[in-house]
């Protein structure tokens, strides 16, 4: 209606610019108008005009920040945390041809390492921080297989949450209790006058305990001296660590010392 019925599309043109607009209706009209305008101003047709108000490489139909680009990054995100490498690189596909831009991915991609794999396998954050600097330092597209790179490690990395759920729950431990005193065991003393207020006093250094761990000893404010967030899963490292935490609690256990009754 816009172009007053002037100019005409025949029926191959169409399926070609239908295919290029993705189901972007708003798109076919933006590109149309413009080749109409381009068409009267070189003496064409607007079949002629069309693959220049198009443009090569037209992308994908990307909503930047609107539903259908929160939806992709979610799907990037699901795929990853579900150990699906190939739908993760399917998603990442769509996101790039879409326009996204790939340091926002490389940002999204170091979040999920520390928030899906943790230190199931602590090689992933590295890994996608490397990606994000590939990126910054070359560019697209030689930036794009390195983010690809880390989306795969990740996807097939083992997963755990739990320094995500553990540190939320500290959080909500700050908010709940407030500004507590730091106990003066913990406190610093770099003053003699520090030091006659009690600042570090009765503080047992590890280093120089068995095993380089003070059992018994406490380094919560004494309302949270039964806390405990970081719960470790079975997954990849993590399972390793759990076992060592739970050997450092069984010293704690039989330790003659405690720092709190």
């Amino acid at each position: 209606r816009g172009l007053g019925g002037r100019w005409t599309l025949s029926e191959p043109a169409r399926a070609r610019l239908a295919q290029a607009a993705d189901g972007d209706a708003r798109r076919v009209l933006i590109w149309l108008e413009l080749a109409a305008e381009l068409a009267d101003a070189q003496g064409i047709t607007l079949e002629t005009a069309l693959p220049e108000a198009v443009g090569q490489g037209a992308g994908r139909r990307f909503d930047r920040g609107g539903d259908l680009f929160y939806d992709q990054i979610s799907a990037l995100h699901k795929a990853v945390r579900g150990s699906g490498p190939d739908a993760a690189l399917y998603w990442l596909a769509r996101l790039l041809d879409g326009g996204c831009d790939p340091l926002y991915i490389a940002r999204r991609v170091a979040r999920m390492a520390s928030e899906d794999i943790g230190n199931a396998d602590p090689r992933a954050l590295q890994l996608a921080l490397n990606a994000w600097e590939a990126q910054e330092r070359m560019g697209s597209p030689e930036g794009e297989l390195a983010i690809a790179q880390a989306v795969v490690y990740l996807a097939v990395a083992p997963k755990s949450n739990a320094v995500d759920a553990a540190f939320a729950a500290a959080r909500r431990d700050v908010g709940r209790y407030g500004t507590l005193e730091v106990p003066a065991h913990l406190r610093n003393a770099p003053t003699a006058l520090a030091r006659e207020l009690g600042h570090a006093e009765g503080y047992r250094y590890a280093h120089d305990e068995p095993n380089a761990y003070a059992a018994g000893e406490c380094y919560f404010p004494p309302e949270l001296k039964n806390a405990r967030y970081y719960q470790p899963t079975t997954n990849g490292l993590e399972g390793r660590i759990g076992e060592k935490l739970e050997r450092l609690r069984e010293w704690d256990r039989c330790a003659g010392r405690r720092r709190y009754p």
